[in-house]
């Protein structure tokens, strides 16, 4: 099968839609299937391909433009001809360009939709919505948006992040943390209502750790020194899963404090790390829907609330593994994305 994904951000970047992007894409050329990704030019030089990991990458226009990249697609389509196409949400003009292009060529449409973004139209996005044959969401509360977009609750599937449980079952343990906080320190990390139950328990002994970078890192060392326990919480910075899989392993809880969270993955690595995970809920993150029914996952709702909790989890039997997880692994939701390929194959009469 060929799949054309259509994402005109595609280099390696933070964002984590283009991050997921490209872990679809290079899981199913490690199948031995075909991915071609249609994007603006992120590599040096003119050459108008790239490939990296198996995946190539064919530039639509030499800079990101939406209007420029959204007038281009379908001849680019056309050119590659892929079975199915699989593009991002965002910019929606794309994923309408997308699905014009995909009905002359017979071709089904995909939407992965992460998240909405702030600049974007919502009248672009009820286009985008009803020019999809199929929509994938990371969770249950992205899906719930993406309907009062206008999409039918037959046409969006949730297939969610997907972690390597092999990493986690054969990387050592680090016992360096007691307590971790892990996710990009963006405007939505809500870091301060972690390091505020952290404050709360000052007279008890615990190290803590906060894995992840970004334009609120400052602002959270700031906090922690404000509150006298920055000398037991540690900023390591961003790490690799091969450096965040070991410290998770070694901790007893993991704290979800974001505001914002299409698919929350180190909560569900730390989870399959036997962590026990308590998430503060927030109106605008999926993460509740991870711990809830889960034996070892918490609810709360502020930060005493989360201090209450941490001191509960100390009761809690100490593992590295959970197995309750295993439908999160990497080929088990390549599947899912498959048989989603498949489906909407089958509506068009092919396969």
């Amino acid at each position: 099968m060929h799949v054309g994904f259509v994402s005109m951000i595609a280099s390696p970047a933070r964002e984590r839609s283009v991050r997921r992007t490209r872990r679809v894409a290079e899981a199913l050329s490690a199948r031995g299937h075909e991915a071609t990704v249609l994007c603006a030019r992120w590599w040096d030089g003119d050459d108008p391909e790239f490939e990296r990991e198996d995946v190539v990458y064919r530039a639509v226009t030499g800079t990101p433009s939406k209007r420029s990249f959204a007038s281009k697609l379908p001849f680019a389509l056309r050119k590659v001809r892929p079975d199915v196409i699989q593009a991002v949400n965002s910019p929606p003009s794309h994923v309408v360009a997308a699905g014009a292009a995909g009905r002359l060529l017979r071709t089904p449409l995909v939407v992965d939709w992460w998240r909405d973004v702030a600049n974007d139209p919502s009248r672009g996005y009820r286009r985008a919505a009803r020019s999809a044959d199929a929509v994938v969401a990371p969770s249950e509360t992205v899906k719930t948006r993406v309907r009062e977009h206008g999409a039918s609750e037959g046409d969006v599937r949730v297939i969610p992040e997907s972690i390597d449980l092999s990493l986690v079952r054969d990387v050592p343990v680090d016992n360096r943390a007691d307590v971790v906080y892990a996710r990009d320190l963006d405007e939505d990390a809500n870091v301060e209502s972690f390091l505020l139950a952290l404050a709360e328990l000052r007279d008890r002994d615990w190290r803590a750790t906060v894995v992840g970078d970004g334009s609120e890192r400052d602002r959270a060392e700031r906090t922690a020194r404000d509150l006298r326990i920055d000398d037991r919480v540690e900023f390591l910075g961003d790490l690799p899963p091969e450096e965040r899989v070991p410290i998770l392993k070694g901790a007893h809880a993991f704290a979800q404090t974001a505001t914002r969270e299409p698919f929350p993955t180190d909560l569900l690595r730390a989870l399959a790390c036997g962590c026990v995970g308590i998430v503060e809920y927030q109106a605008g993150s999926s993460a509740h829907e991870l711990v809830e029914g889960c034996e070892r996952g918490r609810l709360v709702t502020n930060p005493q609330e989360l201090a209450d909790e941490l001191i509960a989890a100390a009761a809690v039997e100490r593992a590295t593994t959970n197995d309750a997880f295993e439908a999160f692994d990497r080929e088990s939701v390549l599947e899912r994305y498959l048989d989603c390929y498949r489906d909407a194959l089958d509506g068009y009469g092919f396969l």
